[in-house]
């Protein structure tokens, strides 16, 4: 759901601000195209453009933008190796990936190395600003969308990283059983209706398994449930 303008703006110094995005792809023609559809939004503001995953780093740096709109295939360095060196730098900036195509094999690894999420270049107006007023509240892309299934797909080619399946040891039954949810693609609300607690309750495990386990939203927590082997592609 689309929250508006006076929800999804956040207090910054005192002040209220709006949602500055960066947008990084090689065409001119559609980074364009995506500046004027944002900036005709009341609550979300392109401060900066550019044509490379180095620009994108380098501008990310100085800018600090809340979100990032990244093409994954890029000239001098791609959106993939850019949104790693993004995340190595525990920069708060939330990751959008853009692709063209619904089950590339990139995305699940830019969503591994710290994207929030993706979205099909052909997305309305509509769904583009929504999906940014998702990852700069902390939300991230996961259902109903194609990521699930560009998680599902991909994990099935590779066995359970043993590290992380020590690490989710540290997690209680409970958020072991949220965790399992999350990556299925339920929502809080889903979540809570399923363990039949309160969605509040849901919230804070879900905050509790983010810390623990060192992830930035439920995107990496659905990748992290997947790698560790506590979810079976498909189920």
């Amino acid at each position: 759901m689309v929250r508006s303008a006076c929800l999804v703006a956040r207090r910054r110094g005192g002040r209220f601000v709006t949602i500055r995005v960066l947008v990084a792809d090689d065409q001119a023609m559609i980074r364009g195209s995506f500046a004027i559809l944002l900036n005709a939004q009341p609550d979300i503001e392109v401060i900066g453009e550019a044509a490379n995953g180095e620009e994108a780093v380098r501008q990310v740096a100085e800018l600090a933008p809340d979100v990032v709109l990244m093409d994954i295939r890029m000239p001098v360095l791609d959106g993939l190796e850019a949104a790693r060196r993004i995340a190595e730098t525990g920069s708060a900036t939330k990751i959008l990936m853009l692709t063209t195509f619904d089950l590339d094999e990139y995305v699940y690894e830019a969503l591994r190395v710290g994207a929030s999420g993706f979205l099909l270049k052909d997305s309305s107006a509509y769904e583009l600003a929504g999906a940014v007023r998702t990852i700069a509240t902390g939300g991230a892309l996961l259902a109903p969308t194609v990521t699930k299934r560009v998680i599902e797909e991909f994990s099935r080619r590779s066995a359970p990283r043993a590290p992380r399946r020590e690490r989710v040891a540290d997690l209680t039954e409970r958020e072991t059983e949220v965790l399992r949810l999350i990556a299925q693609g339920l929502s809080n609300a889903e979540i809570a209706e399923e363990l039949v607690i309160a969605e509040q309750t849901v919230k804070t495990h879900v905050g509790r398994i983010l810390v623990k386990l060192g992830l930035r939203d439920r995107t990496q927590a659905a990748v992290y449930a997947y790698e560790a082997g506590l979810v079976v592609a498909g189920e």
